[in-house]
């Protein structure tokens, strides 16, 4: 990021990501990567295997959320964005990833990439879950999310 980037989020009043919440926030979600891995393969999924991942961003006006979900729809990946149920002053981006390999290099660069991207729309990474219900190892009833 260049200091003309960095500057402008120090001086704007509406920024929803500081620079110090996008830090801490993205290193937990990196270091939740082998938690997941270790749950999916605890569920019989296997590093061959791959899964879409369902994602969730928060953001605090309409314009960041339907910028991101523009850029993730180049990506081809599915994506909507709406108001918060729990939060009438905060927005959702949501939807599907393509097919990952459920590895742990392949993951934590999703993760890295998808915090960035966020970042980049002053919009807030929160996870990412999965419903491994077309696989025959789960349970239909099994879905995780970090």
């Amino acid at each position: 990021m260049g200091l003309f980037s960095f500057m402008k989020k120090i001086l704007d009043n509406n920024t929803f990501v500081t620079t110090s919440t996008f830090n801490s926030n993205c290193k937990r979600l990196i270091k939740f990567v082998p938690v997941f891995i270790d749950h999916m393969r605890n569920l019989g999924v296997t590093s061959g295997q791959e899964l879409k991942l369902e994602y969730f961003f928060y953001t605090n006006t309409k314009e960041k959320a339907e910028q991101l979900a523009n850029e993730i729809s180049k990506l081809n990946y599915s994506v909507e964005f709406r108001l918060s149920a729990g939060d009438d002053n905060e927005y959702v981006v949501t939807g599907w990833s393509s097919k990952i390999k459920i590895t742990n290099d392949l993951l934590t660069a999703w993760a890295k990439e998808m915090c960035d991207l966020g970042y980049k729309f002053d919009c807030d990474f929160d996870g990412w879950g999965t419903d491994p219900s077309d696989l025959q190892t789960f349970n239909r009833n099994e879905a995780v999310a970090y």
